[in-house]
């Protein structure tokens, strides 16, 4: 707030005043607090996709009694000027306004108010009125503020305004009366508004608007190396192409590569994580960098960087985007190494600090200074990494471990790619502690994994989802629950068997709106820990080739490929917003509903959660809640194809493994939307 210093002369005439400095403008009666949504104060944007309405709330009030005018105000990428929406119907002087977002990019935000002196006094002539008891004096004060208005106002309008002055002015008539509460004056008088003294919220809020895919798709991971259809041989870009009608023939939009560039020979891992690795044995892709190159390089067995490319515009050709892995480390033959030592930690003996989880040692991986003298061109050089890419067609990005590099690095990294491509997703591998996670998406990060993989019985998962799909998390998180990734194989997958691998996709794909497998493990229920009390898988794509029989019967890509179909035909799937659990009879089945905001689509999903029995029993739906009649209405089974009358608010199941483990039931009125 500017303020007139102490000790400054206000004109007292007798002495320096040496109290509490005065503020320069002192006239603004409107008091604007708890703006929302805002992230941690408005430090942080809030989140959004295209196509969403931004609902903007705050209490807005004056001392005393007259009446205030309350604006949102919004200012869209690459705008200097504001635009501005009326809030209106103020509850207990909360007011409101809803925001079409309609571009992708940075908006700000905020609001606006000043006192309404025109609309008190057309509120009191009005009463006045009503009592008989409107003077001259009364006409002469409104037809004041009116001509004040007209000196306000343009050329076009000023001579109406003018007139309407005229109108008002004299000797109290039914005529002077009617034209002070006119609604064309009223009309004119809002669009020129006195605000000399308005109250704004300051700084402005902002709101990071994304492409619909950073909140609605579905993710399919895959190792190029063993994409290969001939067994023993190491797969290439060209074969991902190949692969890329089945993938897309599940219905998945996102095909996730992790690191496709060079790997160290340096301490090369050998299969199952062994510390020896043979001469063939091909090494784990995020120990980056080789002779032939770094992180700006295609690794020669898969192919060349021409061949990357022609792999990211096929894969455009079946509305599939890819998404590529940002390693921030390097092999102990990374180039980096001998280029640029100062970007490594040094140890006392002068060798270079490797990675360690102690007592675990990840000799073949080399984790960045971000404390280093030359930190700031280390930053530039990730940042050239990142463009590299994106010139080469990817706009989305599943970065590792980014909770080992420093915040203000991620916030500057992608605020600096946002500002020219704001279409570019940042998915964060964050397996942390819930503050790290949540200050990585605050941040910039369009997407976070999460511990959906270990959420596993139905308190968990319900308090879990209630936390992450609902304000003040939901406005700057959105989850991306993976059912597996090649680091984490759970027990529940490891001891279930195939029905767990049914429950766990459907709880992903219809719980939240993104979800994503790591296959072809998952499809083929590959569930063989590498030991007892492991996660990591037997045999691991980390660190060996491995050839995949697609066509194998165990399969459930048909389950997948219905799954991903629902998810694309019902928009009630494709937001976190609306989600309710509800009860049930039996405490190892879930259910939970989804609906748009019109109820025009309403889902109800029902999950058996033990793999191992057989449940039935009954669901407690809210009916009439969806907008249905409770005495009569239909009952679609999007997975079987199945249509049932139904009446009341009890909805029976009957759940068995190797029968179906979920039913995904749409809600209609009696003979159909």
């Amino acid at each position: 707030m500017e303020v007139i210093p102490i000790g400054t002369d206000i004109g007292t005439g007798s002495r320096e005043l040496k109290t509490w400095p005065l503020p320069l403008e002192g006239r603004r009666r409107v008091v604007i607090d708890r703006v929302l949504p805002a992230v941690d104060g408005g430090r942080y944007p809030v989140k959004r996709v295209v196509g969403d309405t931004l609902a903007v709330q705050a209490d807005v009030f004056p001392d005393g009694h007259d009446r205030i005018s309350v604006r949102l105000r919004h200012r869209p990428p690459g705008a200097v000027a504001w635009s501005e929406l009326p809030m209106g119907a103020p509850d207990n002087d909360r007011w409101s306004a809803e925001l079409p977002l309609t571009l992708v990019g940075r908006h700000e935000y905020t609001v606006a108010a000043w006192i309404d002196h025109f609309g008190t006094w057309r509120h009191g002539l009005e009463r006045r009125a009503e009592a008989e008891s409107v003077t001259a004096v009364d006409l002469a004060i409104g037809a004041g503020l009116v001509r004040e208005a007209a000196e306000r106002a343009a050329e076009g309008d000023r001579e109406r305004i003018m007139a309407w002055a005229e109108a008002i002015d004299g000797e109290p008539t039914e005529a002077r009366i009617t034209a002070g509460m006119a609604d064309e004056l009223a009309a004119l008088m809002e669009a020129h508004p006195d605000r000399r003294f308005e109250t704004v919220w300051d700084p402005p809020l902002a709101v990071t608007v994304d492409p619909v895919h950073a909140r609605f798709g579905a993710w399919y991971e895959l190792f190029p190396r063993s994409a290969s259809p001939e067994p023993g041989r190491h797969g290439t870009f060209r074969d991902v192409i190949e692969r890329l009608p089945y993938v897309a023939g599940m219905g998945f939009d996102v095909l996730y590569l992790p690191p496709v560039h060079p790997i160290g020979q340096a301490f090369r891992k050998g299969p199952n994580n062994t510390l020896l690795a043979n001469a063939e044995d091909p090494g784990v892709p995020w120990a980056i960098g080789g002779p032939e190159g770094g992180h700006t390089a295609i690794h020669p067995e898969l192919g060349t960087l021409a061949d990357f490319d022609a792999l990211v515009a096929a894969a455009a050709g079946h509305d599939i985007r890819i998404a590529l892995d940002l390693a921030f480390q390097a092999s102990g033959d990374h180039p980096y190494l001998s280029e640029h030592t100062e970007w490594f930690k040094a140890r006392p003996d002068g060798t270079i600090q490797y990675a360690e989880n102690p007592p675990k040692k990840y000799q073949d991986v080399y984790p960045l200074d971000f404390e280093s003298d030359a930190w700031a061109e280390l930053w530039l050089e990730l940042r050239r990494v990142t463009r590299f890419w994106m010139d080469h067609g990817v706009r989305i990005f599943r970065v590792d471990n980014p909770h080992t590099k420093p915040f203000g690095f991620w916030e500057w990294l992608i605020s600096d790619i946002k500002s020219t491509d704001p279409d570019v997703i940042f998915l964060a591998e964050a397996f942390t502690r819930p503050k790290v996670m949540y200050r990585l998406a605050k941040v910039g990060f369009s997407q976070s994994y999460t511990y959906f993989t270990w959420r596993t019985g139905k308190e968990e998962l319900t308090e879990y989802l209630e936390e992450i799909t609902r304000p003040p998390v939901s406005d700057f998180f959105r989850p991306n629950f993976f059912t597996n990734t090649p680091d984490i194989l759970h027990a529940s997958l490891q001891e279930g068997g195939r029905p767990a691998f049914e429950a766990r996709v459907v709880l992903a794909g219809t719980m939240t709106p993104s979800y994503g497998i790591y296959g072809p493990p998952f499809e083929l229920l590959q569930g063989t820990p590498r030991e007892p009390d492991s996660e990591e898988y037997l045999d691991s794509e980390k660190y060996q080739v491995r050839y995949w029989d697609l066509e194998a019967s165990e399969s459930i890509a048909p389950l997948i490929t219905d799954l991903n179909r629902i998810r694309r035909e019902h928009p009630a799937l494709q937001s976190h917003e609306r989600l309710w659990f509800l009860p049930t009879t039996d405490d190892q089945v879930i259910a939970y509903s989804k609906h748009t905001a019109d109820r025009s689509d309403v889902i109800l999903t029902i999950v058996n959660l033990d793999p191992g029995g057989a449940r039935r029993g009954q669901v407690s739906v809210p009916v009439g809640e969806y907008g249905l009649d409770p005495a009569d209405y239909e009952v679609h089974d999007l997975l079987r194809d199945q249509h049932d009358r139904a009446s009341g608010e009890e909805i029976g199941f009957e759940l068995e493994p190797g029968v179906e483990m979920a039913r995904i039931l749409q809600l209609t009125p009696a003979g159909g939307v």
